[in-house]
């Protein structure tokens, strides 16, 4: 028979245990949490402040920001909002910050020379578009999307100045692109000082638990941390992601270099771009833009140890991503749209239609018509298409002299791949 005292011990034993077991399963949530946040990450700092903060069970508050400095994002803007849906199937709060007040002072970030700050209609336009886009990757409802100029533009000069106070010129000159045009003789203005100190600033004011960033944002990043710790919040956890490489597998992704994919890109030309990328940053693509699970892609990267083409591998991300965008019936075609099932004179069906706008000429030349609606990447590639033969319009090869006339429709095939039924508009 069991005595009082024995049944006693006997109950604190068995509650030790439950609440071992109950440790045991937080941990193990904890552990698969990391897992996944973890994934593909360059840097987490403090990593033992992101345990801390996991351990709380609260739902956190992560951001991020993006200025509105173009109208269209490529896939490597979209490493960050692919880690931001991963936080959210975690059940944690995704603050979605559009840097309307940043955005007109201009991101030096990685520039040798002060950005040019754009207007007020530009920052809005540019928003309204990132508002549409970055949903084909969010959650709606599990997203806040907030603008810094709501708390930007009522701080007063007082507060202001308390703000600027909070670094120094020789802080701010630790920034390695400040330092090299610093000692370069390229000048830098005054309100660049402020960038960091603002993107550090919205993090007080929306008192965030975790901010992402790239690693180019590294400084602007830890700002954060120090001003919240000014004004008595608990830092932020930094989590930097790495720049994702272009088509080439070595340079970022640009528009510039003409490496991206455009996340509005027609199906078909999405599809082939991503079966394109070099075998050897297959894996780096699954990291940074998969939201497949770690196991499924670790079956994947045991079907190519076993034999399987890579290429079959590519496909099933290039499904993925396509049906992302622009749904899954547009990926199950988007093989054939992609061109490489295309006969000769054969168009493409998910053609994007386009409509480009002149004044105070009588006609439009048929290479400024090219850059206009996307179907080269800059002045000088629509010369060489030209000049070479590789421009069709209506299907037929045209000159380089060739000018548009107002008020019609046309289809324009440039090169083997880009598509687009042009609509070519006088304005007034």
């Amino acid at each position: 028979m069991l005595t009082w005292r024995h049944s006693r011990a006997l109950g604190k034993s068995a509650s030790c245990d439950r609440f071992r077991t109950r440790e045991t399963l937080i941990m193990t949530d904890i552990k698969d949490a990391l897992s996944l946040i973890t994934r593909g990450t360059e840097e987490v700092l403090p990593e033992d402040g992101l345990v801390e903060k996991l351990r709380s069970g609260r739902p956190l508050r992560v951001k991020a920001g993006f200025d509105p400095t173009a109208p269209d994002l490529h896939l490597g803007h979209t490493v960050l909002l692919t880690k931001l849906r991963q936080f959210q199937d975690l059940g944690h709060e995704v603050m979605f910050l559009i840097g309307d007040f940043t955005g007109r002072i201009g991101d030096p970030t990685g520039k040798n020379v002060t950005r040019k700050p754009l207007t007020e209609e530009q920052v809005q336009q540019n928003a309204k578009t990132y508002q549409e886009q970055v949903f084909k990757v969010l959650d709606p409802a599990k997203t806040r999307v907030v603008f810094n100029s709501e708390w930007m533009s009522k701080l007063s000069s007082v507060q202001m100045i308390e703000l600027t106070a909070q670094s120094t010129v020789a802080r701010m000159l630790e920034r390695d692109d400040f330092e090299k045009r610093y000692k370069s003789g390229q000048s830098i203005s005054i309100h660049e000082f402020l960038y960091p100190l603002i993107q550090g600033y919205d993090s007080v004011a929306l008192e965030a638990d975790i901010e992402l960033g790239g690693t180019d944002q590294r400084f602007n990043l830890l700002m954060g941390r120090e001003l919240q710790k000014h004004y008595g919040q608990e830092p932020q956890t930094v989590i930097t992601m790495p720049i994702l490489e272009g088509l080439d597998g070595v340079q970022k992704m640009s528009k510039s270099l003409g490496n991206y994919i455009g996340v509005t890109e027609r199906p078909g030309e999405m599809f082939r771009k991503l079966v394109s990328i070099p075998d050897a940053i297959m894996w780096r693509y699954f990291e940074l833009l998969s939201l497949r699970s770690t196991q499924e892609i670790d079956a994947f990267k045991q079907q190519v140890a076993d034999g399987a083409n890579p290429r079959d591998i590519k496909m099933e991300l290039a499904r993925e991503i396509v049906a992302r965008y622009h749904g899954e019936e547009a990926a199950a075609n988007a093989h054939k749209g992609s061109g490489n099932q295309l006969s000769e004179g054969e168009l493409p069906e998910d053609m994007p239609h386009v409509v480009v706008t002149y004044s105070g000429i009588d006609a439009a030349p048929i290479a400024s018509v090219l850059n206009q609606a996307g179907l080269v990447t800059n002045s000088a590639q629509a010369k060489d298409l030209l000049k070479n033969g590789r421009v069709k319009v209506d299907q037929e090869t045209v000159a380089p002299s060739t000018m548009l006339a107002f008020g019609k429709t046309y289809t324009i095939q440039a090169g083997k791949r880009r598509f687009a039924t042009v609509e070519v508009k006088l304005e007034g």
